[in-house]
């Protein structure tokens, strides 16, 4: 937002959690044209009497599905309260659901629909593909796949906290320059990793979604998803981070079989099947069944078993000839042991 209000007679600031609150309250007190915030540190500040909303004439929410997410619905709905009922009132996003078009239609009176490209489409630019492996290899296979390609800057997105610090720790044991990001580090540490990561002084940035959104990286080559997103839409936003203005990207996603709907949700969402290309030394004991863009996950056909030959036919086939194999009945039928109904007990044989 400084950068594009440079020439502009505007005044511009930006608050958020995670670091001090003083320097921020000293700043408001001149007043500021546009202000982006959090809506945790926006309420903070509003509470403490540090600013004012009743000459707000635009409010404007950034990644609203995210925003209208439950989540935030309570702080979201103490900013519309403190706000004056007179405004403009925007939302954004790459991913609207019907049921965050639905909230959203009780936040606005009479909108105005605006879309630009498909609902919840992915970039062309950017190249998907998959690899099937075991949950177990995951980590295993991303640093195989680090050396054979060669990547030289990929941004990881992992499922939680911990499986962040373990890959990282991995990578730095192997020698690889690591980082990560994820909602349990300072802001300041979040920030340094980030900033390293865009000075390409740190090769592979680990990450959970809190990087999934508002990320914008120079010419990043390359998105790996260790883990799916639990939220389809997610997918959307982490692949977004490459093939951004015109440049062209891939995104690669490690699929174990426990996922297998995750995946389906994914290509419903994007309306796309994801190709699938199998690493040799990976190749998964438990397999990812097939899926496709109708959400309908595909089981491979059992194989038909071998009908068992009769054990009469069996035992009399070399005495019979060629000509009668198909015809003739075999002229000794088994016989059928009748189980023993001695109530006395049974002998052991010495």
């Amino acid at each position: 937002v400084r950068e594009y209000a440079e020439t502009l007679p505007l005044s511009t600031y930006a608050v958020y959690g995670g670091v001090s609150i003083n320097p921020q309250m000293m700043r408001l007190r001149r007043g500021v044209d546009l202000l982006v915030a959090t809506p945790g540190r926006l309420l903070d500040l509003f509470r403490q009497n540090a600013v004012k909303f009743n000459q707000v004439q635009t409010l404007v929410l950034d990644e609203a599905d995210r925003m209208l997410d439950l989540g935030f619905a309570e702080e979201l709905q103490s900013v519309y309260a403190a706000l004056p009922r007179k405004r403009q009132t925007l939302l954004f996003s790459a991913t609207f659901s019907d049921q965050i078009r639905m909230l959203a239609g009780l936040a606005l009176n009479d909108p105005l629909s605006i879309e630009v490209s498909p609902r919840n489409a992915t970039a062309t630019s950017v190249k998907q593909w998959l690899v099937p492996v075991d949950k177990k290899r995951k980590a295993d296979l991303f640093c195989h796949l680090l050396r054979k390609q060669r990547w030289k800057q990929v941004l990881v997105f992992a499922k939680t906290r911990n499986g962040v610090d373990q890959l990282v720790e991995r990578l730095l044991a192997e020698g690889v320059n690591a980082d990560g990001i994820h909602g349990d580090r300072p802001q300041a540490t979040r920030q340094r990793a980030l900033d390293s990561f865009k000075a390409r002084e740190v090769q592979v940035l680990v990450a959970t979604d809190v990087a999934a959104r508002g990320l914008d990286i120079d010419d990043l080559p390359l998105v790996v998803n260790l883990d799916l997103p639990i939220v389809a839409e997610d997918y959307v936003h982490r692949i977004g981070r490459t093939g951004r203005a015109g440049n062209k990207g891939e995104a690669i996603s490690l699929v174990c079989a426990d996922e297998v709907q995750l995946l389906a949700a994914i290509e419903v969402l994007t309306r796309q099947t994801l190709p699938r290309h199998e690493e040799p030394d990976f190749i998964p004991e438990h397999r990812v069944p097939m899926t496709d863009a109708s959400g309908q996950v595909i089981k491979k056909p059992k194989k038909p078993k071998k009908p068992k030959e009769n054990s009469a036919k069996r035992g009399l086939g070399r005495w019979m000839d060629s000509s009668e194999a198909g015809s003739a009945e075999p002229a000794v039928k088994a016989v059928r042991k009748v189980p023993s109904f001695n109530s006395g007990p049974r002998k052991r044989k010495p």
